[in-house]
Order: structure tokens, then C-alpha cells, then sequence
């Protein structure tokens, strides 16, 4: 009886899912599911093949990692070793600086033109429009026949400014 639920070995352990052994001389059983074996719906997918999408990050990774160690090669080696490379037909030096701080320019300046788009079409603190709008909620008026004990829970709703601003600046 021992022996069929795996405590015949010293060294092994029991557990809900299966029976655990750390025994050095067990077998290792890898199973690798055959093409024909698709109807069961297990292990293996009825897509083949890559999806466009990681190819397309793949080939885009690949193309960023050899534009940058080409750039950082023409932009620190200098011109005798490229010459003997046999390059001989290359952008100025000039324009090692120049794209990446006119591409950091522009991103600084889109940022700031971005910021202050969104300040000219809020309108300013004084404006009605920053209190009421199409979207606000008056409280519901309490029915006074309730007493304290029974009064249900209120809907959302809007606190009106002059509340807000007694409980805020009148000291009590």
C-alpha cells in the first residue's frame, strides 16, 4: 500500500498535486507534441508562424542597434581610420552635434507649445464655466419629515462655492 503512493523512498515527499522526489536517480520524461497532433486543442496552436507585428519590432530593433553603432563610428573615429576603411564619402562632422540637439530642440519646444496650448483653452478661475457647466449636479433638497436616524444617503452632487468657501475661510 506504501508503495503505490511513492512513500517507499525516504526521500520523497507527498504532495496534494503529485508526488515530489529528490531521489538522484530519477528519469526525466520531456514530451514534444507532433504537428499532426493539432486537433486536440493542447500544447500547440492552430497560428504558425510570427505575427507581422514582432517582425516588424524585430527589424526595427535590428535597424536602431546598426544606425547607432554606425553614427557613434563616424562620429569618434576619426578620418585616417575611416579612410583606411575605405570610407571615404561621409556627412560633415558638423551634423554629429546639430541632429541631436535640433532633435532635442524640437522636443523641448513641442512640449512647451503643447503646455501652452492647454493654458489659453482653459479658461481663467474667475469664469463661470470653471463653477457650473452642462455636467453639475444641485444636491436634492431634504425631506424635513425624516428624522435624523432615517435619512437615506444622498445622491452625488456638486458643493456650491459659498459652501466651500465658509468651510474653508470662516474659522468656527
Amino acid at each position: 500500500m506504501l508503495e503505490d503512493k511513492g512513500w517507499e523512498d525516504p526521500r520523497s515527499v507527498n504532495s496534494p498535486r503529485r508526488i515530489l522526489s529528490f531521489s538522484k536517480n530519477r528519469t526525466t520524461t520531456v514530451f514534444f507534441p507532433d504537428s499532426d497532433d493539432r486537433g486536440s486543442g493542447f500544447g500547440v496552436s492552430g497560428d504558425q508562424g510570427p505575427k507581422t507585428s514582432e517582425v516588424y519590432g524585430f527589424v526595427g530593433s535590428i535597424t536602431t542597434v546598426v544606425a547607432t553603432v554606425l553614427f557613434l563610428v563616424w562620429a569618434y573615429l576619426p578620418e585616417n581610420w575611416l579612410h583606411s576603411l575605405g570610407i571615404v564619402y561621409y556627412p560633415s562632422r558638423y551634423w554629429a552635434l546639430a541632429v541631436p540637439a535640433y532633435a532635442m530642440m524640437t522636443i523641448v519646444l513641442a512640449v512647451g507649445f503643447y503646455i501652452g496650448l492647454n493654458f489659453l483653452a482653459t479658461p481663467p478661475p474667475t469664469s463661470f464655466s470653471m463653477i457650473y457647466d452642462e455636467f453639475t449636479r444641485e444636491p436634492l433638497s431634504n425631506d424635513p419629515s425624516l428624522d435624523d436616524h432615517e435619512q437615506p444617503i444622498e445622491p452625488i452632487s456638486d458643493i456650491r462655492i459659498d459652501q466651500i468657501n465658509n468651510l474653508m475661510f470662516n474659522p468656527k
